[in-house]
This record gives C-alpha cells, structure tokens and sequence, in this order.
C-alpha cells in the first residue's frame, strides 16, 4: 500500500496506551498513537442576546424540571415500556479486565475483512528493545497479505481489532463486532453476475471502459471538507473585518444563585451601558463550592439488585 505524508495531518506523539503485541510465544511491547485527527467544527450555542454561553441540563422527558445527577439511575428497556435498572456496582463488575496486550486470535487474507467493519484506526509503534521483532512481523505479514484479528480492551472496553502493515507502520484498526453490522438480506438488490442481472457483453464492455478511463492512483490530497473549509475561510474574513463578540468563560461568570433560569435584564442592560456610565462597586460574590469547581463528597451508592420499573 502506498503512503504519502504530503498534507497530512501533524503526527501525534502522545501515547494513548502501552501494552504488548502477543502470538504464540511472541511478545513485542508497543504502545499505541492516534492516526486520525478530527476535522469536525464545533459550533458553540450562545445566547444571542449576552453572548454568554449556553449548556446542558439534566431535564425530566416527563415534567420538564431539572433534577440532580443522584436521582439518576441507568436502565435498559427489556420490552416496550419495561426497564431493567442496573447500579453503577454491576455495571463496574462487567467490564473486562484489562491486560494491556493485544492478543492475535489469528491471521486471515487482508482483502477477507470487509470495509464496513473497519471503525477507527491507531498507529502502533514499538517501545523498548521491540524494534526487531515489530518488523518481523510487519514484513512477514506483507509478504503473506495477511492481516492478524486481536481483541484488546482499551479504557475498559473490549474491542475486535485487525493488525495491518501500511508502510513502515503497523496499524491497529478496531473493528465493528459482528452483531452490529446489519444484514442486506431484506434490502431489493439486483443478483450477481452479468447474466442473472440481465446485463449485455456490450453493456458491461463500456462501463469498465469507462473506469478504466476515470481511473487514477488513490490520493487523500485531492478530497477535502469542502464545507468545513468554506465555513473557515468565512470565519476567517468576519474575523479580519472585526466581526467578533466576546464571550464570558464560564471560569469568569459570576456564581450562580440557584432557582430556576430567569433572564436578569439588568445584566443585560448593565452590559449595553458599560463604557457609559460608571457602575457603583459591588461586593465580590461569595463562591459555592460548586460555582468554584469543587467536587462535594460523593455519596456512596448503595448497592442494589437488578430490577425491573414500568417507564413512565
């Protein structure tokens, strides 16, 4: 497989996890960086009238009130309008152990993994004294176009995940379980093979052509976020023209009093009149232990079976 570094993105050298490559008696410690780099844009909701920011709550579907983080349990529906309520201690208890190695179950052809499998990819490299025994692999793996399937557990979660060599670098792709891949069976698809679709010799003989003509050599270069790029270049020019608002950091509003959301329009007009009036000075405001990022002491859960809860 051919690689280029022509624009990319900046390589990470963060280590998002160490652990080791293991098969039959093989042991290469490696540890595992980020081969991708998001390129969404995150557009921030603010309030158009104070440009202050705007969050989340925690409301209840039912009633349209805000309730606390305790009074939230998770469930899983069993059947319609039926939960099953788990706590966080039966949750804790089935995570798979963690052993920070990457066990290869075994090796298939590289084109017998289908692409729809494919979900995230990492770059693994060697650390330590791996380097001899990571190119073995690598170069043992080219030379058969085999692919090794692993499973690994990565922040608690098990994952299926297949070793591919791309270039220098051995690749980690995880991969989707096969539960989560749905069926084609009951979508209306043409059968395969030329006669049974009803195609002609003729027919076919111009489509390849046509690939053939449209055919080129595969390059990430030439395919971009068109409207994440448009999205910037407008950013960029409103930015150069002055066009900006200034927004509070949450870090640097003043604590919050409780009760429910009320638009304080004296903030807002205080905040139209700055620069034209000077403002009498106010004692600073006393700041919650929640208001100034101090966690309160949690409380312990106490520990419950599973349990089934009509829905509201």
């Amino acid at each position: 497989m051919a690689t280029t570094s022509k624009g990319m993105a900046k390589t990470s050298t963060r280590t998002l996890w160490k652990g080791a490559i293991t098969f039959g008696l093989v042991h290469i410690p490696i540890a595992l960086y980020s081969a991708t780099a998001e390129s969404d844009l995150n557009f921030d909701w603010l309030d158009k009238r104070s440009m202050d920011p705007v969050g989340y709550k925690r409301i209840n579907k039912k009633t349209g009130r805000e309730i606390e983080k305790d009074n939230i349990v998770k469930g899983i529906e069993w059947e319609d309008g039926h939960y099953v309520i788990l706590s966080a201690e039966e949750i804790a208890a089935a995570y798979p152990k963690t052993t920070q190695t990457i066990e290869i179950e075994c090796f298939v052809d590289a084109d017998e993994v289908p692409f729809v499998y494919l979900e995230r990819p990492y770059y693994v490299a060697p650390a330590g004294r791996g380097d001899k025994v990571y190119a073995l692999l690598r170069e043992a793996l080219k030379e058969t176009n085999k692919v090794g399937i692993a499973t690994v557990v990565i922040q608690t979660k098990q994952h299926l995940a297949v070793l591919i060599p791309c270039g220098p670098a051995l690749v980690l792709n995880l991969l989707r379980w096969g539960g989560e891949i749905r069926s084609w069976e009951d979508l209306k698809l043409p059968p395969t093979g030329t006669k049974a679709s009803g195609l002609k010799d003729s027919e076919l003989k111009m489509a390849k052509q046509l690939i053939a003509d449209m055919s080129a050599q595969w390059s990430a270069d030439r395919f971009r976020d068109s409207f994440r790029e448009e999205i910037m270049k407008l950013v960029q020019a409103k930015a150069k023209a002055g066009e900006t608002e200034t927004v509070t950091k949450l870090e640097d509003a003043p604590a919050a009093t409780g009760g429910a959301a009320v638009i304080d329009l004296t903030e807002l007009l205080k905040r139209s009149l700055q620069g034209k009036a000077t403002a009498s000075k106010k004692a600073p405001v006393k700041r919650t232990e929640k208001a100034a990022g101090v966690k309160p002491p949690a409380k312990k859960a106490a520990p419950a079976k599973a349990r089934t809860r009509r829905a509201a």
